[in-house]
């Protein structure tokens, strides 16, 4: 067990990295074609390139997260565009392999942060650091509200959602006002915070009133086993290994992340796809409260 479970955390880690990450190219065939070589030798299957006619689409396609940087090549240098607010670790990675492509063809480097972190938080720790506040915020209400309204479905449910909501406001707060970590976007970041806690806490409760304890401890520990390790929150799942960053997108802490950093300092650019898996977990998770529901009053009609 306790193999299983480092296997689980640590070798998600261990082969995480750039793999096929979208990149854009500007500049004229002539000088473009020696930097993508030099690039496929520097960083061989870190990059997979897109050619933007200007530098505003690439750095526009950067800010709708279309792409996660790119190169603008002219004669006279090499501009990497990059967003650490994205990622650090690719923003990082992107900067490095530019460097080495300088190094190769003879030009000099200069780096573009177009969407750069805030001042206060300058390596997005605070952000990074929501896998397991937001596990433990989904768990935790599931097992207090079954206690505290063992009889009443729809106080327990009541009292999920009015954590979740008041919980993600809380976590909006320490992150702008204690952190620094986000600047002037709290009710989005809290938005996408609450929505993050109402999708791992619904779907556990479902689990547990369809299918008793054993639905929800399995439920909690998929999640906290699972969930958390291939969310990718701190480096986004794009670094992960592809199969695993492309399901760990499809579990809630996962897409909570993006969600919340989309949110955070894209003004939404890129949350749709997470933001409609966070909600279908809530709907499954509602429907399998009813099925539950209705399972139980079927027995009491019965016995009766």
């Amino acid at each position: 067990m306790l193999v299983a479970l480092l296997a689980l955390f640590i070798l998600p880690s261990l082969a995480s990295g750039a793999h096929d990450l979208p990149i854009g190219v500007v500049g004229d065939p002539a000088p473009t074609a020696p930097v993508e070589s030099a690039l496929g030798t520097a960083a061989p299957g870190a990059f997979a390139v897109e050619a933007f006619g200007t530098a505003d689409d690439l750095a526009q396609a950067v800010r709708e997260r279309d792409v996660v940087g790119g190169l603008v090549v002219t004669a006279d240098g090499l501009e990497a565009v990059v967003a650490s607010a994205g990622s650090t670790a690719i923003s990082g990675s992107l900067t490095a392999a530019a460097n080495a492509v300088g190094q190769a063809t003879g030009l000099p480097v200069t780096v573009s942060d177009v969407v750069p972190l805030p001042a206060d938080d300058p390596t997005g720790i605070g952000v990074g650091g929501l896998a397991f506040p937001l596990v433990f915020g989904g768990i935790v209400p599931v097992v207090a509200f079954r206690k505290v309204f063992p009889r009443s479905d729809g106080w327990k449910l009541a009292g999920l959602v009015t954590f979740a909501a008041v919980g993600g406001t809380v976590v909006a707060a320490v992150l702008q006002l204690w952190f620094g970590s986000v600047e002037g976007v709290f009710w989005p970041v809290a938005g996408a915070m609450a929505l993050g806690v109402a999708a791992l806490a619904v779907p556990l409760a479902g689990l547990q009133q369809a299918f008793g304890a054993k639905g929800f401890t399995l439920g909690a520990m998929s999640m906290m086993f699972l969930g958390n390790p291939l969310a990718g929150i701190a480096t986004t799942g794009a670094w992960l290994p592809p199969g695993l960053g492309a399901l760990g997108q499809v579990l809630p802490p996962g897409a909570a992340g993006t969600l919340v950093r989309s949110a955070a300092y894209f003004d939404g650019a890129g949350g749709l796809r997470a933001a409609l898996t966070l909600v279908a977990w809530v709907v499954v998770g509602a429907l399998l409260h009813v099925v539950g529901t209705r399972r139980a009053a079927a027995r009491v009609t019965a016995g009766v």
